[in-house]
């Protein structure tokens, strides 16, 4: 309450004058007047108390910093200024007036007339929105629904304060839902809850689809139209809204039990289907068509020069385009009504109407252009004049042309708006009702996605980009993939005479267009892909320009940093010191530093401020040494009478011996040597140094007149002589080492400071003076003769400093301070340092950071504003119930290997466990576990190096720390910052009480700009249930006073006799060790009814304060010095990016988890490059950066009002964080990014947690596919910019998907010629077989397949920061750790989970585990983990190569198959043999066999009721078709269809047997079918067998058994002998009827409902498990088999855990079992 703006921003809110209280409100508080507007609001509508207070500080804080930051200041500073009210008035209702715009309404923020009663009014209408938003719980993810409520209550309002009168009673009006305490949050927030409620529950966890629910969304946007108002206020409870939960208030009344009905889907219904794709981005899959047919157009007339294309006849075969055009159109039409059909029930009439209206003439166009096209048309009579003077256009029905340029109309109208998005964005405003109309027509009238156009410069650039990148496109498509094909596509179209293999059932049909489509499909495929590869290469070589231009990675090493590190000051002062000057964006930094006049120097002193924080942070972080850490600080106290900054010393360090030896053995002018010495700038800084810190020394430690003045004396002709330069010539310059060796001896003496050692000082001092005078002086000093001789009071040599008057001659030892300890430190490090210190600090981490921060200060970022002037913030951490701080008992846990968390940490961080033993004064390891408090420390050590809350916490905390810190220098007088910050850090006592303290100030403003909370959603239930995790949150409070921690308290209370769940959300902070509560709100239900971590988020964004909002993870760590360019950061809310202010900053993210294994680093490598190089090139120029995850800020009060920052429907928004970016977009925010500053992440470690991860990002990419969200961007953006957003977010994983069909396809295309017989036809006629055009397509196939897309990013992010030379090098080694084989395997977890999600649904949030993974996974649970995504399928396309190795003629040479297909045969490989490759101890032999028993045991164990998946393999099996049981009719469809395609193995490979003699009937196909059912049966035999007689009639089992074996013999032996059965043969049949058998599986499941009915289930459950039995198997035995080789074992863990050898963990010692070494 002290700071002047928080004085003025509570004066404001305490003016209640004219407000009429009710009577029986808190009286005694009334009549003390301590009542203020809130109080008021409450009184009235009947809000909770606690709410009232959290908003009040709210409140009060935004008002208190918007009024500080006001330019020019205002006057008096404790009166609340207009301008202050309006910034904050313009934020929160920007979206409410917008809206009622949109509506027509006119809004409800009316003010009065005098002065005074303004700011008032303006204060309650602000107290009001917020007091809804504060207690709206669920409700706050539906914004416009909280307009509609702040709309009707701000109305009474206002009826309220001008006194007006009901007409019905003649009484003043009350509010409709007064009074009481919590009436607003029983009679609105709670109605609205159970409606939202209820539909969640519809969804039965994401198990029904999401046509059958509403979500927040559709909730929401029933308050887009204007029928809202229908509700009403009070709202009606039978209003359309409520219809859901209409019954529940009906059943009460009646017991009536009616179904309940919905409030249906608003404008768009999520159906589950790939349709989606096209109808979000439908002009792009246009386009990308027309372009096909007009290079294929183009292609097919041989020898075109460019002019031909212009001929007539050319011009209309090219103009052919516009029919598919129009048929694509009408596809587009019919899917938007079908799509959108069950949503009918919540369409306007005008929506309906369009859709018809849009069918009708899109059909209309379908029919009439290919009618004009093929002239049989006959113009009437009138027209024929009229067209007659068009007929010189020869050859070309002008009926067409005519038709096409209306059909064209639109088009060129949408161009000339693409040009001008100036005029689109005010045209989309709009309110007119002409520009409404013809807005209806192009596309429904939504709140959102209107006017997101950029500015037109932002326009050019990235038409440009994608100009470029299309023309590269096209040229290779045309002339690489589609021209090569035609000619051989000819000649096989021409051949007629075809043998066939097989039963062909159109043996007449011409033109072979079987074989032309398995030609043709693969090369269209990759046209649709190969977008994605150009744009990888186009934004690698545009994000490194601009990266480059951004001046990334100028300080890459240290020597880079060692020789800027003069410019670093200036440099700092430029960026981070606050100063009135307004800094030009775009600056080069030449200034030098070193001069420093007087007025310069508290500059300096606040960058050594700085700067040694920063390096005692890394000590704390056991990154340093102590060592280390005096070596890389500056003085904090610097002397006045030096000249010169003082540098560092490990800048400094063997500077003076080597100058030293230099003038020791000079032999020339003074001039000379002094050139010498200044020829290196840091020489000259430590030469002045050292002889003036000598000058300091002895003036301290010489006190005795005489002494002082003979020393005064040489001092005077020291220094007359150098400036005369004449010192050479009366100096001898050999004694000077002796000198200095004897300086050395005294300053350690008083560096120890030992009183027994005063005579050796007494010595040394005769010594030195011995030297100087004796063996230096060439002429002797008149005056120092006279002193020490002739004069009665001479003492003779050997008394001199011994002091034998009463009077001391020394003082020894010497006052110690701070300053003069440091001084003497610093001393001895300068003239004892005698090895360059070119290599600190050692840590590699240190390393990193320094070079990090020292280049962010030459990068471009705004200049910082003081603190009290700067944007206040609050970062938000979600956590649930991972790890904080690691137990005792976790540190010494071992795992099967015998290793331990703590002894693995002590391999990989070795240096930093030694700087660790030595903060703790600690020898030997076993001295840390002695005392409790070492364990304490030790545990910290642990979780600081984990991902745990701690470290996060930690981390976030240094926010607070550099806020301090700059307020200090942004406060404290010269004579303070001189002083050194230090003095403050420790208070004393009654600093800490006294409010005027320069401490409390501090504290004051630290808590204004920054809140932290974290929400821990159980900390209630962990509190009661005494999990150790209640305790370590708590440790953490008392440790950080300033954290915040918000949960949700599940309370059981009575309530008429009922006990009823109530639910609060609860904000605590600690108070001497114990949590004390500060805000508790009542919640109107569960908070979790959608997904779980934005609900997290929401419940506790009330706790927050401030102007912008940083989201932080779990798996986040920061860094002081990032955290002193958080002021800078957050100005760039206020500089100019583009058309709109930006609302998301967007943050570059270090991955600290790459020193783990190998596969940790890939992934680290992938995240960099993404976090990096890929956002800055989405958001400029391409401007789609969204918000992918997590250091960004947001824009606090932009987003709170427009829906919070993140949406929570239950499977929909299952990447909750993209959503926030596009809600941000799509409601007309900006997202920008900056790489200034930076935040540490973690990622996942193993590749069973890494699959985990991919699967969760790729099940939320198929639920975007279907979301609003991204059809709304696909349509609202311009062409440009909707293809950015397609390749960046959904087309990536379309074009993955595509990658691996593609193979598919051409493989499938393969068999078919092979087996149908066509290939070989082809091979005798057509000469050309398009081979050339095939081999690059699986060339761009392949090339995606092994992460081409990942590493140019990567490639190019590592050489801009670490040099190109380390990039090459990094590639190499990862190609040698097989990245290529991680990153194949990871296309086939992305494309399984994409797919599967789209079709069937069934995506859940997926907890990756954030252990230290270095531990063996079992067969079995690799086997579970892979199966269906990875094996099934790698195992289909062995058998598919095989069978086209076998059977296939044209690759006659092993050569050409080998080219064709090894990209194929490695992604097989990778797919079956990826997860045992990177297992640690995967090929131990020991290990395998107890896998293999483990396998066994799981695959025979039954399951049941309660049996989890990992116990037995029934249980999993039934989990792995969980989502058949729940997707819709389309989904088993399409599963049985693509089962069919295993039925052509059998088809085409019966008729190559010998058995089949060359018939060609399609009997032969029959008789297959044949063996099938005779197999069957009789396994279905022997099973009933074993059941009925196994027990009683043993003897006849066996003799049933000995029959069936004896005719199976019997049955061989004659086709062997009569019917030429070959070995071979059977061979064959294996391969035919195994798909065949898989095919039925595969029906089979998708149609369980009615195999079971048929009672044919069990048979079904006991073929999949042979065929598990079987793929188990197979895959086990290779693994098994190099397991026998010993060197398998040693090559594997070489490969897996590179990083860490070369950081000598013997992992090879950790796998034996680390117990021996302990």
């Amino acid at each position: 309450m002290q700071l002047e703006e928080v004085k003025a921003a509570v004066g404001a809110l305490w003016n209640t004058r004219g407000l009429n209280w009710p009577t029986e409100f808190e009286r005694h508080r009334q009549k003390a007047g301590d009542l203020d507007l809130l109080d008021w609001l409450r009184a009235m509508f009947g809000f909770q108390r606690d709410n009232v207070r959290n908003q009040r500080e709210h409140l009060i804080l935004l008002l208190a910093n918007n009024h500080t930051a006001l330019h020019p200041k205002p006057e008096p500073l404790n009166k609340l200024d207009e301008r202050a009210i309006d910034a904050i008035m313009d934020k929160l209702f920007k979206n409410y007036k917008t809206w009622c715009k949109f509506l027509g309404r006119k809004h409800s923020l009316r003010l009065p007339q005098g002065q005074q009663e303004i700011q008032q009014r303006k204060m309650l209408y602000m107290g009001l929105y917020l007091l809804i938003w504060g207690e709206a719980a669920n409700v706050r993810f539906m914004p416009e629904c909280l307009c509609y409520i702040f709309h009707n209550m701000a109305y009474e309002l206002h009826g309220l304060l001008a006194g007006n009168v009901s007409i019905v009673t003649g009484e003043n009006i009350k509010p409709s839902y007064g009074g009481d305490d919590e009436s607003f949050l029983r009679k609105v927030i709670t109605p609205l809850y159970r409606v939202i409620e209820k539909e969640a529950k519809k969804s039965k966890h994401g198990k029904a689809p999401h046509s059958s629910w509403c979500n927040y969304d559709d909730l929401n946007e029933y308050f887009w139209s204007s029928d809202c108002f229908s509700l009403g206020w009070p709202m009606r409870d039978d209003g359309d809204f409520f219809k859901s939960t209409r019954d529940m208030v009906a059943q009460g009344r009646k017991g009536s039990n009616r179904k309940s009905g919905s409030t249906g889907k608003s404008y768009f219904v999520e159906t589950r289907t790939f349709w989606h794709i096209f109808r979000s981005f439908d002009r792009l899959w246009t386009f990308y068509i027309l372009a096909l047919q007009a290079m294929i157009i183009i292609a097919w007339h041989d020898n075109l020069s460019l002019s031909d294309i212009f001929r007539t006849d050319m011009l209309h075969n090219l103009s052919s385009i516009f029919i598919p055009a129009s048929f694509l159109r009408f596809l587009q039409s019919i899917l938007d009504l079908i799509l959108n059909f069950p949503g009918y029930h919540r369409w306007k009439f005008t929506d309906v109407l369009r859709n018809i209206l849009k069918m009708v003439v899109s059909l209309a166009w379908a029919v009439i252009l290919p009618l004009f096209y093929v002239h049989s048309f006959v113009a009437p009579n009138k027209i024929r004049d009229v067209l007659s003077r068009l007929h010189e256009i020869k050859g070309i029905p002008t009926l067409y042309v005519v038709a096409v340029f209306l059909y064209l109309l639109p088009n060129l109208l949408a161009a000339v708006l693409f040009i001008f998005p100036m005029l689109r964005r005010w045209i989309e405003n709009s309110d007119w009702h002409i520009i409404r109309f013809l807005l209806w027509w192009s596309q429904p009238r939504i709140y959102v996605g209107r006017g997101m156009h950029e500015s037109q410069f932002a326009l050019l650039k990235y038409t440009i980009f994608w100009a470029l990148l299309l023309c590269s496109k096209f040229a290779f498509s045309y002339f690489i993939q589609i021209k090569p094909l035609v000619k051989p596509t000819k000649s096989i179209m021409r051949i007629n005479l075809v043998h066939y293999a097989w039963h062909e059932f159109f043996p007449q049909a011409k033109k072979n267009y079987g074989a032309v489509v398995s030609l043709w499909a693969p090369v269209v495929l990759v046209y649709f892909m190969d977008t994605q590869i150009w744009y990888a290469i186009y934004s690698t070589l545009y994000g490194g320009i601009v990266g480059a231009f951004d001046r990334l990675g100028e300080i890459r090493t240290l020597g880079m940093l060692r020789s800027r590190f003069q410019s670093l000051p200036g440099a700092f002062n430029t960026c981070l010191v606050p100063s009135d000057k307004t800094k030009k964006r775009g600056f080069s930094l030449s200034k030098r530093f070193a001069e420093v006049p007087a007025s310069r120097r508290s500059e300096a002193a606040k960058f050594a401020q700085i700067w040694n924080e920063v390096i005692c942070s890394f000590r704390e972080e056991d990154l340093i040494s102590d060592g280390e850490m005096d070596m890389l600080l500056v003085p904090y106290s610097s002397d006045p009478s030096l000249k010169i900054i003082q540098w560092p010393p490990f800048l400094l360090a063997s500077k003076i011996p080597i100058a030293l030896d230099m003038a020791a053995q000079f032999r020339s002018r003074d001039a000379d040597l002094w050139k010498r010495i200044c020829a290196d700038e840091y020489m000259k800084c430590a030469v002045i140094e050292c002889y003036e810190s000598f000058k300091y020394l002895l003036n301290i430690l010489v006190v005795g007149e005489n002494e002082k003045r003979m020393i005064g004396i040489i001092i005077k002709e020291i220094e007359s002589n150098i400036s005369k330069n004449t010192f050479l010539a009366n100096f001898r310059m050999s004694p000077l080492p002796t000198l200095c060796k004897k300086f050395v001896e005294l300053v350690e003496i008083l560096k120890d400071g030992d009183p027994s050692k005063r005579d050796t000082v007494v010595l040394l001092l005769q010594d030195m003076l011995e030297v100087v005078t004796r063996d230096m002086m060439v002429n002797e000093i008149r005056e120092l003769a006279e002193l020490g001789h002739g004069n009665k009071d001479s003492i003779s040599r050997n008394q001199l400093f011994a002091g034998t008057n009463p009077k001391p001659a020394i003082i020894f030892p010497p006052i110690v301070t701070a300053q003069w300890e440091e001084q003497i430190r610093r001393l001895y490090l300068l003239l004892t340092v005698k090895e360059s210190a070119s290599d600190v600090p050692t840590n590699l981490e240190a390393r990193r950071r320094v070079a990090f921060f020292a280049n962010s200060l030459f990068m471009d970022m705004p200049r910082a504003p003081r603190v009290r002037k700067m944007l206040s913030f609050s970062v938000m951490t979600p956590y649930y119930s991972e790890e904080t701080v690691y137990s005792k008992s976790d540190l010494e846990m071992e795992n099967e290997d015998g290793v331990s968390i703590i002894y693995y940490l002590q391999k990989i961080f070795p240096d930093e466990w030694n700087n660790f033993m030595e903060r703790l004064n600690c020898k030997k390891e076993s001295e840390v576990w002695e005392n409790e408090e070492n364990i304490l420390h030790l545990r910290h050590w642990v979780s600081l190096r984990g991902q745990t809350l701690c470290r996060t916490v930690r981390g976030m905390m240094y926010y607070r720390r550099a806020l301090r810190l700059q307020a200090f220098l942004d406060m404290a007088s010269e004579k303070e910052i001189l002083e050194g910050y230090k003095a403050f850090t420790v208070p004393s006592e009654e600093d800490k009480k006294s409010q005027r303290s320069t401490y409390a100030q501090l504290e004051a403003v630290a808590d204004m700009k920054f809140t932290y909370v974290a929400t821990c959603q159980n900390y209630g239930n962990q509190k009661r249930s005494g999990d150790r995790r209640a305790t370590d949150i708590l440790n953490l409070m008392v440790n950080n006073p300033a954290l915040r921690v918000a949960y949700i308290d599940e309370v059981e209370e009575g309530e008429n006799g009922k006990v009823q769940k109530v639910y609060y959300s609860v904000l605590v902070k600690a108070v001497d060790t114990l949590d004390q509560e500060i805000y508790r709100i009542k919640l109107p239900g569960s908070a979790k009814v959608g997904e779980g971590k934005p609900e997290n988020q929401n419940h506790a964004i009330v706790f927050t304060r401030g102007e912008a909002l940083q989201t932080i993870d779990m798996n986040q760590d920061n860094y002081l010095e990032e955290a002193f360019k958080m002021r800078n950061l957050l100005e760039e809310f206020k500089e100019d990016h583009g058309v709109r202010p930006p609302s998301i900053l967007g943050v570059r993210e270090h991955i600290f988890t790459g020193s783990v294994s190998s596969l940790a680093w890939f992934m680290s490598n992938q995240e960099t490059s993404f976090v990096t190089i890929g956002q800055r090139v989405l958001a400029r120029p391409l401007k789609v950066r969204f918000h992918y995850g997590h250091p960004d800020v947001f824009d606090r009060l932009f987003h709170i009002t427009r829906g919070g920052i993140s949406k929570a429907s239950a499977g929909i928004n299952l990447s909750e964080d993209i959503f926030a970016g596009f809600n941000s977009t799509l409601r007309r925010g900006n997202v920008t990014h900056h790489e200034y500053i930076q935040v540490g992440k973690g990622r996942d470690v193993g590749l069973n947690q890494i699959s985990l991860f991919e699967a969760k990002v790729a099940c939320g990419n198929g639920e975007q596919t279907l979301s609003r969200d991204v059809y709304r961007l696909g349509h609202r953006f311009d062409f440009f910019r909707m293809l950015s957003c397609y390749f960046t977010t959904v087309g990536f994983y379309v074009s993955s998907m595509i990658v691996v069909i593609t193979v598919y396809v051409f493989l499938y295309g393969k068999l078919y010629l092979s087996l149908s017989g066509l290939e070989e036809a082809i091979i005798k006629f057509a000469r050309s077989k398009g081979d050339h055009a095939l081999r690059t397509v699986m060339a761009s196939q392949s090339l995606v397949q092994i992460g081409l897309l990942m590493a140019l990013p990567m490639l190019m992010e590592i050489g801009l920061e670490r040099g190109f030379r380390t990039a090459l090098g990094d590639m190499i080694i990862m190609q040698l750790q097989l990245a290529s084989v991680f990153f194949t395997f990871s296309l086939g977890t992305k494309v399984h989970y994409f797919g599967r999600t789209v079709l069937h649904g069934g995506a859940k949030y997926r907890a990756t585990g954030r252990g230290f993974v270095v531990r063996h996974e079992k067969f079995a649970e690799n086997y579970r983990m892979y199966s269906r995504s990875h094996f099934v399928k790698g195992m289909e396309l062995m058998i598919l190569l095989i069978a086209y190795e076998v059977y296939g003629s044209a690759a006659s040479d092993p050569a050409t198959y080998i080219l064709f297909t090894c990209s194929m045969w490695f992604l097989v490989a990778s797919w079956l043999f990826a997860p045992f490759l990177f297992n640690p101890s995967g090929f131990e032999w020991q290990k395998i066999v107890d896998d293999w028993d483990d396998w066994s045991k799981w695959m025979n164990s039954r399951g049941g009721i309660g049996v989890p998946a990992n116990k037995s393999w029934e249980s999993w099996w039934e989990e792995e078709q969980e989502h058949l049981q729940y997707t819709g009719f389309l989904g088993r469809f399409w599963e049985t269809v693509l089962s069919l395609r295993f039925f052509i193995y059998q088809y085409g490979i019966v008729y190559h047997l010998h058995v089949a003699n060359g018939d060609k009937s399609i009997v032969v196909y029959g008789l297959s079918w044949l063996v099938i059912a005779a197999v069957i049966i009789i396994l279905k035999i022997v099973s009933m067998g074993r059941k009925k007689f196994s027990a009683d009639f043993q003897l006849m089992f066996r003799l049933l058994k000995l029959i069936l074996f004896i005719g199976f013999i019997g049955t061989l032996v004659i086709l062997f002998v009569f019917l030429s059965l070959t070995v071979g043969d059977i061979f064959a049949s294996l391969l035919a009827f195994i798909p065949t058998g898989w095919a039925l599986l595969g029906i089979s499941q998708a149609l369980r409902p009615a195999v079971k009915a048929l009672g044919m289930w069990g048979s079904v459950k006991a073929l999949g498990r042979g065929y598990e039995y079987m793929m188990g198997l197979s895959i086990f035995a290779p693994v098994a088999i190099l397991a026998w080789f010993p060197f398998v074992s040693e090559f594997q863990t070489r490969l897996l855990f590179n990083q860490a050898f070369s950081r000598g963990l013997q992992i090879q010692r950790i796998l034996a079992g680390g117990k021996k070494n302990k």
